[in-house]
């Protein structure tokens, strides 16, 4: 198969969905069963793997572009009532419920919502959850070992001038991954509180990142001694032979409901095809895919095989994560971090 990623910093006017390189040959004659169009917000081997099996199973042709979660919301934004893919699939549910208020998602039930918990679920039907997942850091091992340091354990081990210039994470305003971490500082601790953290965070944060998961592996390289990621990035990278040690911060850590949804004004042609997408993710060969092809996120039906080496989040200090507040208050935090931390054009691929 073809490499079908297409790596996409900025959102810029587009006329046409954009897929120089992301063509697929997945199962079946090609076209067989129809096409469909998606932003991914999962890694891209693991949107990938999601693809793959999907093909497979059913011959529809997928076409997908990998974006930041926040970058899919942005882009989604500027594309309304004319949108470039049919489906959204990954990142956290707080960018979901704000792309629903902007009504920018069609309402849809999936075939098996009944088998995911319903603590999980949207209750106005938007999006459909399907996986959870908890931020963690992802330390260097090797300069662990060279430094006889201990990984850091707490939100404020961060704040030691030894890693200054030496701690990564995402940018909020184009991560969803980062953003969850911003709005759960702000539900532990308040918000000016939380910003004065990250105010002094920021003056050990060598750079910010447009991926939420580029920080773990900009740790596995060297690139950096801290990453701040989602646990099922970091133990991904860690799988692939990168040096890293896992840890979670003592304070307690902010956590995603994973999601797809259905983009409004998508081609009519790809309706069909789109609704089988997301009926495929909350069924049980869609949950599968992550134990069988090796990643970390949580699958959410309790019939679903659990990852090998995943971390039940039972065993993680969680802070009590309103992910509806989250959305309502997206813009104001993120220009409070924008005029106060630091600016958008800061990030870097």
């Amino acid at each position: 198969m073809n490499k079908r990623f297409a790596q996409v910093a900025a959102i810029t006017a587009v006329a046409a969905f954009a897929l120089s390189g992301c063509s697929s040959s997945g199962g079946g004659e090609s076209g067989s069963g129809g096409t469909l169009s998606m932003y991914c917000a999962l890694p891209d081997e693991e949107c990938n793997d999601f693809i793959t099996d999907f093909e497979s199973e059913t011959g529809i042709d997928v076409q997908s572009v990998r974006l930041s979660a926040g970058e899919i919301l942005s882009r989604v934004e500027a594309e309304k009532g004319h949108p470039n893919a049919a489906v959204w699939f990954g990142g956290s549910t707080d960018n979901f419920i704000n792309a629903a208020s902007k009504d920018l998602l069609e309402k849809y039930e999936a075939e098996d919502i009944g088998e995911i918990p319903e603590e999980y679920r949207d209750e106005t039907g938007h999006w459909t959850p399907f996986y959870v997942g908890a931020i963690g850091l992802a330390t260097n091992e090797e300069w662990l070992d060279e430094s006889g340091n201990e990984a850091p354990d707490s939100w404020e081990d961060l704040l030691d001038p030894k890693y200054k210039g030496n701690v990564m994470m995402a940018h909020p305003a184009s991560s969803g991954t980062a953003y969850t971490t911003l709005a759960a500082f702000v539900q532990l601790w308040g918000e000016d509180k939380a910003f004065e953290y990250l105010k002094k965070l920021n003056g050990n944060i060598r750079h910010y990142t447009n991926s939420g998961s580029a920080p773990a592996s900009q740790a596995g390289i060297g690139e950096t001694n801290v990453g701040i990621s989602f646990s099922h990035d970091i133990l991904a990278a860690k799988a692939e032979g990168y040096p890293i040690k896992l840890t979670f911060p003592s304070e307690g850590v902010g956590s995603e409901v994973g999601a797809t949804a259905l983009i409004k004004g998508a081609p009519e042609a790809e309706q069909k095809a789109a609704k089988t997408f997301i009926d495929w993710v909350v069924g049980k060969e869609g949950q599968n895919t992550f134990a069988r092809n090796g990643w970390f996120h949580l699958p959410l039906r309790a019939d679903a095989d659990v990852p090998d080496g995943a971390i039940p989040l039972s065993e993680i200090k969680l802070v009590d994560y309103d992910a509806q507040w989250a959305a309502e208050h997206r813009d104001e935090l993120l220009d409070r971090f924008s005029k106060e931390v630091a600016g958008q054009s800061e990030a870097k691929d």
